[in-house]
Parts: C-alpha cells; sequence; structure tokens
C-alpha cells in the first residue's frame, strides 16, 4: 500500500536556509545528530525500496493559495500567520502495512519537534492503492 507522509515543522527550529537566525533553535550539535538520524532513516527506506519519491518545500513564504470568495477565485500569498508548524516537506511511501509506514513516520525527527502525518493514497477511482 502507498503512503503519503507530510512533514509540518517550524523553520527556526530547523534553522531552515531561509531563516538564517536561528533565536530558539536546536544546538548545531543537536541538529547534526537529528540530521544523522534522518540521513539513516532515508538510507534504510531507499535500500528497502519503501520510498518511492520526497521532495522538500520552498520557504512557507512563497507559498500562494487559490479560493473561490465570492463567486471569484482568488489567489493570497503566504501561509496563515498564526500557524507555527508550516508543510516543510512529503515522503511517497510503499509498504507492506500499515504497521511498517507508521513505525517510519515515528522514526522521522520531525515527530518529536513538529508533526508527521500519514495517508494512504488511493487512486482515482477511490480504491486504496
Amino acid at each position: 500500500m502507498k503512503y503519503l507522509l507530510l512533514i509540518y515543522a517550524n523553520p527556526t527550529t530547523w534553522a531552515h536556509p531561509i531563516y538564517l537566525y536561528n533565536q530558539d533553535g536546536l544546538t548545531p550539535e543537536k541538529r547534526s545528530a537529528l540530521l544523522a538520524q534522518g540521513n539513516g532513516l532515508l538510507e534504510e527506506i531507499r535500500e528497502s525500496g519503501e520510498l518511492l519519491t520526497a521532495g522538500p518545500l520552498a520557504d512557507p513564504s512563497t507559498t500562494k493559495t487559490t479560493r473561490l470568495v465570492d463567486d471569484e477565485l482568488r489567489t493570497m500569498d503566504g501561509p496563515y500567520a498564526e500557524a507555527k508548524e508550516q508543510l516543510a516537506g512529503y515522503f511517497v511511501l510503499e509498504t507492506e502495512t500499515e504497521e511498517r509506514a507508521m513505525e517510519i513516520a515515528q522514526r522521522f525527527p520531525d515527530a518529536r519537534y513538529g508533526a508527521v502525518e500519514l495517508r494512504p493514497i488511493m487512486d482515482l477511482s477511490g480504491q486504496e492503492m
């Protein structure tokens, strides 16, 4: 079964490249340890064939949202200002079981500092893949 794993993180905590300042962020040593842990997990799921694709998202301030307002499509800039955690990236996994997909989700360092959302992927007919 295929799963979409969504990573939500506070860009300042991870010292996102756009946020060069690190006011309340992690120490360099802690960040290095978490990056090593995350890179190890990626290598493991890439070698097992469970990782199908992944991608980081650009800075949240580059987000544009389009929605219907008063019968007119409008485009707004940026994320919701009050949100501390932003959608930072995604992974598409294919695992034998949901439990394995959840095990992988829980091993992402982001689960400790933000949130990791796991959702089954369906095909266009509405069937789970």
